[in-house]
């Protein structure tokens, strides 16, 4: 167990509800994509070997879009048609956007519930569910409104990573490849050079666990991102503006996240920081998997420039009145935060990073 996460481990999860919470509500919230693939296996898995006193199952539509304070009132009607009160337990069943809801529902219904977490996708279960963070778009600003709390406990179960899609899995990788260039050289390469995913493979198993251990180092010394924690959002600034301006055109978060690592590694690369052979390296092993997004998006993305950047105005990490604050790196494995960088810098970025090597 790391810290609050238990791996595989069902009997630790009944053990802990069943002790000390069997006369409680539980109420599980999952997307409806979620329940068709999983409801049976949630059954035998949870369900059943739970002690309550009232369980109630929410089913969601599944998406980006509906992680909104809309779906929230439905949600909070619902609780309160079925009378749920303080002595609850909300079960947030699936990926980043139902941790993320989910969390914050907990968090605010009736001054706060306990909640726990079983995410089902990679994203999630290395990312999104771990740390704490929960929050809900508005006005298609990505987490604009949100609260820092733990759940009490995150089950990660590798039996729902043998079930993913391509997509879904390389949505995940981005995180990965993250950590690894903001805190660990060695996962870097590991993660590119195993990105043809098997999850049977023992080291897959240490790649999450890996993953893991680095966010809750981080978020352990800086739980509500005042300073340390904001290495985390290396990739989001520009990932996250290029995420909701393509909302409609189903480019995942981890998608996103993987433009935004390649264009701040450039950004990074132009301030001196790195050099361009580890900009270079970094650009090709992110390629290597991700190369069919960028031809999907790029000429959408140097048409849209200064879109994208008013977006990014509205960035949490931002200090100063328009001026737009940027993780960057200082070598594979080495970053720095709090760097405001010029405009024209961010435009040149979009436009020349990817392909056009001669304007290096």
């Amino acid at each position: 167990m790391i810290n609050n996460i238990l791996i595989n481990n069902y009997n630790k999860l009944y053990n802990k509800i069943n002790k000390k919470y069997k006369t409680y509500n539980i109420i599980i919230l999952l997307d409806k994509n979620i329940y068709k693939l999983y409801i049976k296996y949630l059954i035998l898995k949870i369900i059943k070997n739970l002690l309550y006193n009232y369980l109630y199952i929410i089913k969601i539509n599944n998406g980006e879009k509906y992680k909104n304070i809309y779906t929230c009132i439905k949600i909070f009607k619902k609780l309160k048609n079925k009378q749920i009160n303080k002595k609850s337990i909300f079960i947030n069943f699936g990926g980043g956007v139902i941790s993320d809801l989910g969390g914050f529902i907990s968090s605010i219904y009736k001054r706060g519930i306990i909640f726990y977490n079983i995410p089902t996708t990679l994203l999630s279960m290395i990312d999104a569910s771990i740390g704490g963070k929960n929050a809900i778009n508005i006005n298609n600003l990505k987490n604009e409104l949100g609260i820092f709390n733990n759940a009490k406990l995150i089950l990660i179960d590798e039996y729902y990573l043998l079930t993913l899609n391509k997509k879904q899995i390389i949505s995940g990788i981005s995180e990965i490849i993250k950590y690894g260039l903001i805190f660990n050289k060695k996962l870097f390469y590991i993660i590119c050079n195993n990105y043809k995913y098997n999850f049977n493979n023992k080291k897959w198993n240490k790649i999450i666990i890996k993953s893991i251990l680095i966010k809750n180092i981080i978020i352990n010394n800086d739980f509500k991102e005042k300073n340390f924690r904001q290495i985390l959002n290396f990739g989001h600034t520009i990932g996250h503006s290029i995420e909701i301006f393509f909302l409609n055109k189903k480019i995942s978060h981890g998608e996103a996240i993987a433009i935004g690592i390649i264009y701040e590694s450039f950004i990074s690369y132009k301030y001196n920081l790195i050099k361009k052979k580890k900009f270079l390296k970094i650009k090709q092993n992110i390629l290597k998997i991700y190369n069919y997004l960028f031809y999907k998006i790029l000429n959408n993305i140097k048409n849209n420039i200064n879109n994208i950047i008013n977006i990014m105005y509205y960035d949490k990490k931002n200090i100063f009145f328009k001026k737009i604050n940027f993780v960057l790196l200082n070598n594979i494995g080495i970053c720095n935060y709090n760097n405001n960088i010029n405009n024209n810098i961010i435009k040149y970025c979009l436009y020349y990073t990817i392909y056009e090597k001669n304007k290096y």
